[in-house]
């Protein structure tokens, strides 16, 4: 497969430098894919905040609605692109080797430069959400988490609406704009990222089959990958393998999965601008997180932080770690003596497909103070409108990162189906401490009755009454 890939690489490779040394390569159509690089460049760059989007475009060619050329001048203005990273376009595929050429033509053409700003993500929030309030936004084009811009800043009138000029699906991902970031029936962000962040089950296929167990496979391809065959899975591998009286191996290392329940049963703790404690599929998400601790299906914490899980999996005696994809190269280089798996997080009840989530969503944005928005979105428009030479977003990586077929058709399969999770945009929803009650054991019961109040009056300071 990986040799595939190359042999495709390569000779795309050839093909566009050659079209770049003879004529403009001004090409405008494709599907689009981050400009800092690719999907994981967030999580990468060390931001709890990672891109996140739809992994599926219709990209036939009479379906794709594309921006009349338009004229203007720029008068040499310099656009500020501001992120937590550098999203100066890497010339690293031929994707992208079209992207930098499209904004070079463009450049020409409208008289305008590009400056990346790059602000550490530890003061990124405060920084950037300063300068829009001061009225002198420290970009044109702002790069902002969901969790404090929906509804907070779009409420206060900081940014501009910008559903109207980001209907062409190749250069702007629909879902994003459409249904992630809308308030009152628009939309605030935007994004040509079609890829998504994947979450999933990480296993130890060497000590699977050590353990001489089902392999996790055959339950996907059966269909029979749900809450009960998990447990059932977990328990398996919970053993004493010597004899000493003391459990050596365990099934899960996670004592926490509170997200994974939400997503993988399609329901979350709030809705818009209401609690969601009173819907009967949260109540089956709930009741799950209750039986994996009054079972005490997960390994025993040893008083570790929230690095304990994937610091268990990593020694080699526990089968099955819940985690996101961009985890998964540090997994492989710490543990070289094991061969890893991937599977989805298994359905819940309400599922009919298998699901991934994001709970700290972030996209592009555009302040109110910035003038002529709809010519910074043609621009974003023209510079990701290509000719992708990938069948789907992150071939690359997955083809990277996978040498199991099942396992990256796994991801495949997941990507689609991303839900964005919202509870982290109210501060005083004190999520931890319900999760914690949870695993604690109280009652579900108990612990939604005590809450709905709480949650509801830590929506209202955001959304107001």
């Amino acid at each position: 497969m990986r040799s595939r890939i190359m042999i495709t690489l390569l000779c795309a490779m050839v093909l566009v430098l050659a079209a770049c040394s003879g004529g403009t390569g001004n090409s405008n159509n494709g599907p689009g894919n981050e400009g800092n690089g690719g999907a994981n460049a967030g999580a990468n760059k060390g931001a709890a905040e990672t891109p996140a989007a739809s992994n599926t475009v219709n990209t036939a060619e009479k379906d794709v609605y594309r921006t009349p050329e338009m004229d203007f001048d720029l008068g040499g203005k310099t656009i500020k692109i501001v992120s937590w990273w550098d999203m100066t376009i890497p010339e690293d595929n031929p994707d992208n080797i079209q992207r930098k050429q499209n904004l070079d033509a463009l450049m020409e053409k409208h008289n305008f430069k590009v400056e990346y700003v790059v602000v550490d993500y530890g003061e990124y929030k405060e920084k950037v959400t300063a300068s829009l309030l001061a009225g002198e936004p420290i970009g044109d084009i702002v790069r902002l988490g969901k969790t404090y811009t929906v509804p907070a800043l779009v409420k206060q009138d900081l940014l501009w609406p910008v559903d109207e000029y980001t209907k062409n699906p190749i250069a702007f991902n629909q879902k994003v704009t459409n249904e992630y970031y809308t308030y009152e029936g628009r939309g605030y962000g935007f994004t040509e990222n079609q890829a998504n962040l994947v979450q999933g089950i990480f296993y130890n296929r060497t000590l699977m089959n050590q353990l001489g167990m089902k392999a996790l496979q055959e339950y996907v391809d059966e269909d029979n990958w749900n809450w009960d065959t998990f447990v059932q899975t977990a328990k398996e591998a919970n053993k004493d393998t010597n004899n000493d009286g003391k459990l050596d191996t365990w099934g899960l290392a996670n004592a926490s999965l509170l997200d994974h329940a939400l997503y993988s049963n399609n329901t979350s703790l709030t809705k818009g601008n209401k609690h969601n404690l009173d819907d009967p599929n949260l109540m089956e998400a709930l009741n799950f997180v209750s039986r994996l601790a009054n079972e005490q299906i997960a390994r025993p914490t040893e008083g570790g932080d929230w690095t304990e899980p994937g610091q268990f999996f990593r020694q080699g005696n526990t089968l099955m770690y819940a985690g996101a994809l961009h985890e998964l190269s540090g997994l492989q280089t710490d543990m070289p003596d094991y061969e890893i798996g991937f599977v989805p997080f298994p359905k819940g009840p309400n599922a009919t497909d298998y699901h991934s989530a994001e709970a700290l969503f972030q996209a592009l944005t555009i302040p109110k103070s910035v003038d002529n928005p709809e010519q910074l979105l043609y621009i974003w428009e023209k510079i990701n409108d290509i000719n992708s030479m990938y069948d789907y977003p992150d071939q690359a990586s997955y083809e990277t990162l996978f040498a199991n077929e099942d396992d990256l058709n796994n991801a495949k399969m997941v990507a689609p189906n991303m839900i964005v999770l919202d509870h982290h945009t109210f501060p005083n929803l004190k999520y931890y401490d319900f999760v914690g009650e949870l695993n604690d054991g109280v009652s579900v019961s108990t612990v939604v009755e005590k809450y709905k109040p709480t949650f509801q009056a830590a929506i209202d300071e955001v959304y107001g009454p």
